[in-house]
Parts: C-alpha cells; sequence; structure tokens
C-alpha cells in the first residue's frame, strides 16, 4: 500500500472535496497551508499547465518564476506520475475553469 494512503490523509482529501466555493478553499486552505506552500501548489499546477501546452522550460521559468528543478520534477509526474495533474487540467479545461 502507497505510504499516502491512510485514513487522516483520507479525511483530508474528504474534507477538500466537500469545499464548495473558490472562497470555501482560500478559507481553508490559508488556514491548513502556509502561504508558501499553497503559491507552491499552484505555481506547479501553471507549470503543469504550460507543459502540457509545449511549452520549454525557459518559457515557463520566465512566465511562472518557476525553477527548472520544480519544472522538472512536474515534467516527471506528468510523465511517469499517477495521472493527477492531467486529470485536474482536464476537468479544468472541460468546466471553463
Amino acid at each position: 500500500m502507497n505510504k499516502l494512503h491512510c485514513p487522516e490523509t483520507d479525511k483530508l482529501f474528504n474534507a477538500i472535496l466537500k469545499l464548495e466555493t473558490i472562497e470555501d478553499c482560500y478559507n481553508f486552505f490559508e488556514d491548513i497551508c502556509t502561504i508558501k506552500e499553497l503559491m507552491d501548489m499552484s505555481q506547479r499546477l501553471s507549470v503543469a499547465e504550460k507543459l502540457s501546452a509545449g511549452k520549454s522550460y525557459q518559457e515557463i521559468s520566465k512566465e511562472t518564476g518557476a525553477s527548472t528543478a520544480t519544472i522538472s520534477r512536474v515534467n516527471k509526474c506528468l510523465n511517469y506520475g499517477s495521472g493527477g495533474y492531467e486529470a485536474a487540467l482536464k476537468k479544468l479545461e472541460t468546466e471553463g475553469e
């Protein structure tokens, strides 16, 4: 079993799924994350979106401020990960963000 899978993580994800509005999300994530953690997660999603659109590391770094190490890590997840970024991006695209 994956180390990530545990009752505490299940509870966290269930709590996130219960949030209904962007404002609910802001309030929850501002409480549970540091500002830097939240900004880093937001940046990674932006990097994933730009990588999926075929942009170069240089373009992405310039547009997002992400380091090449961060871009490389996100790219690795896109290519070899569990498909989480792709699923989220597809849902955002389908729902028109």
